[in-house]
C-alpha cells in the first residue's frame, strides 16, 4: 500500500507536496519520496523512513519548479531497499518520473518483453518499475517531440492493454505536465480536485481526498476506472477515457483499515462506512444474543480503525462504550511488520490497558480485521491480566483466509490465523472466549450504501476471488513464498549487510 500525490501549482510545490504526503503517512511509513520540476530539469529526493525524516530543509532548499509528485511507500513488491523507493526514472523519452500505488500482477511476464521486445532494463526488482518502462516505451513508438493530451491517453491506453493488476499512477513528463491513471477496475483510489490563488488555478491529484482538504483543493471527483487525466505545465486539464472496457470494483480494505476516515472514497465517506459496520455487526450479535441475554458489560475498541465501529456497536447492544487502551503512537502498524517476534514485542509497547475498565467484566473487544492473530491474541491476554471476567471479540471485517494480491502487502495466506480455521477455532486460537465475525454480504452493505453506483467491490482477501482473471494457484504460491516471515527476515538481514558494507566502504 502507498499513498501518491501529483501537483501542479503557479509556484513552488515542494511545500505542499510535503504536506500533503504527511497527511498520507498511513498509507506507508518505510519510505518517501519527491521529484518537482522547473519544465527542464527535474529535481530528487527519496530514502527509507517517514516524511518529516526524509525531507530535511536543505532537501527541501533543492526541490525547486512549479509542478511535482511523491509517495509514501511500504513494499508489496520488491524489498525494503531505498533503491526502490519512489518516484521512480526514466530519462527516455523526455524524462518521465512516476509514483505508483497498487501491484501488477503481470509483472515477471512484462520484465521480460521489456527486456526482449522493448530493449528495455529493469534495474530493481519493483513492479512500479516495470509500470514505467511499460508507460516510457509507450509513449516512445508514437515518436512525439511534444506530446499532446491525445498522444498521452492513447499510451495510457496501451498499459491498460500490456498491465493487469492494480494501479492507480501519477506521473510528471518534463516539460508537458502531471498524468494521472487508474486501472480499468478501479481497484486502488485516485482523487484530483482545484484552489484558487492569486496567480490562477491549482491542481492536486492525491490516493485520498484527505490530501486534498488540508491544503485548502476542492475534491472535484475521482478519477474513474481506466480513465487519464491530464494538467498541462500551464494548468490545462483533460480527461479521456482510455479502456476498453471498464467498471468500479474499488478494493473494500480501503473502508475497512486503510483509508483515513475523514477521507471520501468513490463518492463514499469512509467514516459512514466504518459506522454501518459497526451497525451491521451489532445486528449479528443481537441474532444470536437477544438484547436482554447477551452478557457484555462494556464494549472497548482496539485503536485506532476499531474505534468507528465500535461506537454504534455498543448503541445498538445498549451497551457501555469505554476507551480501555492507551495507545503509544509511535509505534507502527504490526501487521506490516516482518517477523513474529517483533510484532510481539511491539503490542506491548504500542497498548496500555486501562485496568478499571476490564476488572471484572465481561468485555467486548472490537478491532477493523484480524490478521495473523498475533497482536489480537497478546491484546486479549492484556485484557484478561486487567482484570476481565470473559473477553469477547468482534472483528469489523469477515475472517482474512486468502491473500491480497493488489497492492496489499499481507502475509502468506498460511500465516493468516483464519486459514484452514472454523471460526470456533480462531477463537480459541487467540483466546477469545468468542467470537464475532462480519459476513461479506453485511461488509459489502455497509460501504455499497454510500454509493449504488459502484458495480461491486474488490474483496479477494476475503472469498477468495481476484476480479482481473488472471491469478492463479501458481502465482498465489510464488508470492506466499515471497512474502511469508522466512523470507522477509532473510531479505532484511541480506539488506542489513549489504548497508553495512556501503558504510564500510564509505568511511574507508
Amino acid at each position: 500500500m502507498c499513498g501518491i500525490v501529483g501537483v501542479v501549482g503557479r509556484g513552488a510545490v515542494n511545500q505542499d507536496i510535503y504536506d500533503a504526503l504527511t497527511m498520507l503517512q498511513h498509507r506507508g511509513q518505510d519510505a518517501a519520496g519527491m521529484v518537482t520540476s522547473d519544465g527542464h530539469r527535474c529535481f530528487l529526493r527519496k530514502d527509507n523512513g517517514l516524511v518529516p525524516s526524509v525531507f530535511q530543509d536543505h532537501h527541501m532548499e533543492q526541490l525547486k519548479g512549479h509542478i511535482g509528485l511523491g509517495q509514501v511507500r511500504y513494499p508489496t513488491a520488491g524489498t525494503a531497499s531505498s533503491a526502490e523507493s519512489q518516484p521512480l526514472y526514466v530519462n527516455s523519452p523526455y524524462g518521465i518520473a512516476l509514483a505508483h500505488n497498487g501491484n501488477l500482477t503481470n509483472a515477471k511476464e512484462l520484465e521480460q518483453d521489456l527486456f526482449l521486445e522493448d530493449l528495455r532494463h529493469i534495474n530493481t526488482s519493483s513492479d512500479s518499475e516495470v509500470l514505467l518502462n511499460v508507460l516510457a516505451n509507450e509513449l516512445n513508438t508514437l515518436h512525439a517531440l511534444d506530446p499532446s493530451p491525445t498522444e498521452m491517453f492513447k499510451a495510457v491506453g496501451a498499459v491498460h492493454q500490456r498491465c493487469k493488476g492494480a494501479y492507480a499512477v501519477v506521473a510528471m513528463v518534463i516539460g508537458s505536465g502531471i498524468l494521472g491513471f487508474r486501472d480499468p477496475y478501479g481497484i486502488r483510489p485516485l482523487v484530483y480536485g482545484s484552489r484558487e490563488v492569486e496567480s490562477g488555478t491549482e491542481y492536486m491529484i492525491a490516493s485520498e481526498s484527505v490530501a486534498l482538504d488540508i491544503l485548502g483543493f476542492t475534491r472535484i471527483a475521482d478519477v474513474a476506472p481506466g480513465e487519464a487525466i491530464f494538467i498541462s505545465n500551464d494548468g490545462q486539464v483533460f480527461k479521456q477515457q482510455c479502456a476498453a472496457r471498464s467498471q468500479l470494483v474499488p478494493c473494500i480494505f480501503e473502508h475497512v483499515y486503510f483509508a483515513r476516515p475523514d477521507s471520501i472514497i468513490d463518492n463514499i465517506s469512509v467514516y459512514k462506512s466504518r459506522l454501518r459496520m459497526g451497525e451491521h455487526l451489532a445486528k449479528r450479535i443481537l441474532a444470536q444474543y437477544s438484547q436482554n441475554d447477551h452478557d457484555i458489560d462494556v464494549v472497548i475498541p482496539i485503536p485506532d480503525t476499531g474505534r468507528t465501529a465500535a461506537l454504534p456497536l455498543a448503541h445498538e447492544l445498549n451497551t457501555k462504550y469505554r476507551e480501555g487502551f492507551v495507545k503509544n503512537r509511535y509505534i507502527g502498524r504490526t501487521f506490516i511488520m516482518s517477523g513474529q517476534k517483533q510484532r510481539r514485542n511491539s503490542v506491548r509497547q504500542k497498548l496500555n490497558p486501562v485496568e478499571l475498565e476490564f476488572k471484572g467484566k465481561n468485555v467486548l473487544l472490537v478491532d477493523d480485521s484480524i490478521v495473523r492473530g498475533t497482536t489480537i491474541r497478546k491484546i486479549i491476554q492484556l485484557a484478561r491480566e486487567a482484570g476481565a471476567r470473559n473477553v469477547y471479540m468482534a472483528s469489523a471485517a469477515p475472517a482474512l483466509r486468502y491473500q491480497n494480491v493488489y497492492g496489499i502487502d499481507m502475509p502468506a495466506r498460511e500465516e493468516f490465523v483464519a486459514h484452514g480455521r472454523t471460526d470456533e477455532e480462531v477463537a480459541r486460537e487467540i483466546g477469545a472466549d468468542w467470537l464475532m465475525y462480519q459476513t461479506i454480504k453485511d461488509l459489502k452493505a455497509s460501504t455499497h450504501e454510500g454509493n449504488p453506483h459502484v458495480d461491486d467491490f474488490e474483496c479477494s482477501a476475503f472469498d477468495g476471488k481476484y476480479i482481473t482473471g488472471d491469478v492463479g494457484e501458481d502465482y498465489l504460491r510464488r508470492i506466499s513464498a515471497a512474502r511469508n516471515d522466512v523470507t522477509k527476515n532473510q531479505q532484511e538481514l541480506d539488506f542489513s549487510s549489504h548497508t553495512n558494507v556501503l558504510d564500510l566502504h564509505n568511511h574507508a
